[in-house]
């Protein structure tokens, strides 16, 4: 394959820059794209042996769809994938499928293996470079093009599933197999840190390694979750100083930094910091991939919220959370709504149906829509991985809104936490008293000194004023005064480290209607003590 010169690709970029301008101003029928995505969809669908037998029929309505195929959890299709792996063919998707990606089990505790057929690579790709163009539509320009593009995710090491033995199956995180199958030229021309460096499984290795390697390379877009990104740019400001003044932040080694890309979790708590580490002209571009789809990317100003892909090979349906019920699923199957059919201001549990083989698969995730015209959304938490012991549905980005609140208001930032309900005793009438309990970390040296009971008190008004099932329970006493725990540094780092997600793809989960993470971290807690 020929390589092409760099300076053609950053005029083509420019060219596609502008196309991509164009194509999001106009009012292109979103609903339209759908239906044929759809229709697609179903043509190959129907050629897997689960989904002919459900009665998926090529080119079917979308209604006699909803009636035959039920939402589908993760653990309704391991057993086909577990053929799939063994080497299977025409199960969920035409063919065999060798590549699987293991997800961070942030919500299970444990990874998922989700199919990834080469259809749903070309997704994934179409997908990532929308989502480059709709940030430099929105800059106006494309010099992020016109240097080297450093991506801080998961090692590249494909590990072959023993349990597929003799059929050769491969499993990695999905940032690697991105990774893996990049086109050359942006291979050779854009990616960092290289595909030598990006194998290394060890987190502090790979770190050090990333700072000695781009420490010289002009870098002009960085990407990854943001407490990840804040180790890496300590590591390399750290480094830089080679005995003279510290270096202030990543522009002052890397000038042409224009853009950092980030997902995965909200980005509120770092903000700040992550303003002071990065430089001050750096553009905050969000994305919203998962192991599943890519799902949405930003193309205006972020409180916009994240515009969905529509035209990209995925089918989304949307469950309002009024209906939800995952130990119901069949009987609200029915209760989903296409794109045409969302409201704004509605938390809706999201539902795809993918070029992998996942049809009507119940991703995880609430969204909650901004606008529809064009349809915006923002993430606002899982549907397992949150605070309902009492009745209070307390979703992550409630959590997150009012942390970051508080704080700001005082001049605190946040390190990392996590939420838990503390049951208390039964009432007269039967119902099941409690609290929550925060376990939070802040950043060391602040001019207000915070205590427990003063940021429980102002979490209470914030929570109160985002969360009326919160407010209502409140009111009538079933939860009573939350609890706050200021924890030392170190404890998160010891518990994410101890559980196997320090670094990569893993994130901290920020709340749990139980308290298997808060006894975890009270272990943690007890270790850092000692």
């Amino acid at each position: 394959m020929a390589v092409v010169p760099k300076s053609i690709m950053t005029f083509g970029a420019s060219l596609l820059t502008a196309r991509a301008a164009m194509r999001l101003k106009r009012a292109k029928s979103v609903e339209a794209a759908q239906d044929r995505i759809f229709m697609h969809l179903t043509q190959k669908l129907a050629l897997g042996s689960v989904w002919k037998q459900a009665g998926i029929e090529p080119r079917m309505r979308y209604d006699l769809f909803k009636r035959r195929v039920p939402i589908q959890k993760y653990e309704d299709l391991v057993p086909h994938i577990e053929q799939m792996k063994l080497g299977a063919q025409d199960v969920l998707w035409p063919g065999l499928c060798q590549i699987y990606a293991t997800t961070a089990g942030t919500t299970t505790g444990s990874p998922r293996y989700i199919p990834v057929t080469e259809a749903m690579l070309d997704h994934f790709r179409r997908s990532a470079l929308d989502s480059m163009l709709w940030y430099t539509a929105r800059v106006g320009h494309g010099g992020v093009f016109r240097a080297r593009h450093l991506y801080l995710g998961g090692s590249t090491t494909l590990v072959p599933i023993p349990e597929s033995e003799p059929f050769e199956a491969y499993a990695g995180e999905l940032s690697g197999i991105e990774a893996l199958n990049l086109p050359k030229w942006a291979e050779k021309h854009f990616y960092e840190p290289g595909p030598e460096i990006a194998q290394i499984p060890d987190w502090q290795e790979k770190i050090a390694a990333i700072t000695q390697r781009t420490s010289t390379v002009d870098i002009s877009l960085l990407a990854g979750m943001p407490p990840w990104v804040l180790i890496l740019a300590e590591s390399i400001r750290s480094s830089a100083t080679h005995g003279k003044a510290r270096v202030m932040h990543l522009q002052g080694i890397w000038p042409n930094l224009e853009c950092f890309v980030h997902s995965g979790m909200p980005i509120a708590p770092y903000l700040d910091d992550l303003r002071t580490a990065l430089g001050p002209t750096v553009n905050f571009h969000e994305v919203y991939p998962s192991s599943e789809a890519f799902i949405a990317a930003q193309d205006a100003d972020s409180a916009s919220g994240l515009r969905l892909m529509a035209d990209a090979g995925v089918f989304f349906e949307f469950l309002p959370m009024s209906e939800f019920d995952e130990g119901r699923l069949i009987s609200v199957s029915s209760r989903t709504v296409p794109i045409s059919g969302v409201r704004t201001g509605v938390n809706y549990a999201l539902v795809i149906t993918t070029p992998s083989g996942l049809a009507r698969y119940l991703v995880g995730d609430v969204v909650r829509f901004l606008s529809t015209e064009p349809p915006r959304l923002v993430y606002v938490g899982k549907t397992k991985l949150q605070l309902n012991a009492f009745g209070e549905h307390v979703l992550e980005k409630e959590i997150t809104d009012s942390l970051v609140a508080v704080c700001r208001r005082n001049g605190w930032t946040v390190m990392n936490f996590h939420v838990a309900p503390k049951h208390g005793a039964s009432t007269n009438t039967n119902r099941v008293r409690g609290r929550h309990e925060w376990w939070i970390e802040l950043k060391p040296g602040t001019l207000t000194t915070p205590t427990g009971p003063f940021m429980a008190a102002e979490l209470d008004v914030e929570l109160r004023k985002l969360n009326s099932d919160y407010a209502s329970r409140r009111e009538a006493g079933t939860l009573e005064d939350p609890f706050v725990r200021l924890v030392m540094p170190g404890v998160f780092e010891h518990w994410m480290r101890y559980s196997g997600k320090w670094g990569g793809q893993h994130k901290m989960p920020r709340c749990r209607s139980d308290r298997v993470i808060a006894d975890e971290l009270g272990g943690s807690l007890q270790f850092a003590r000692d």
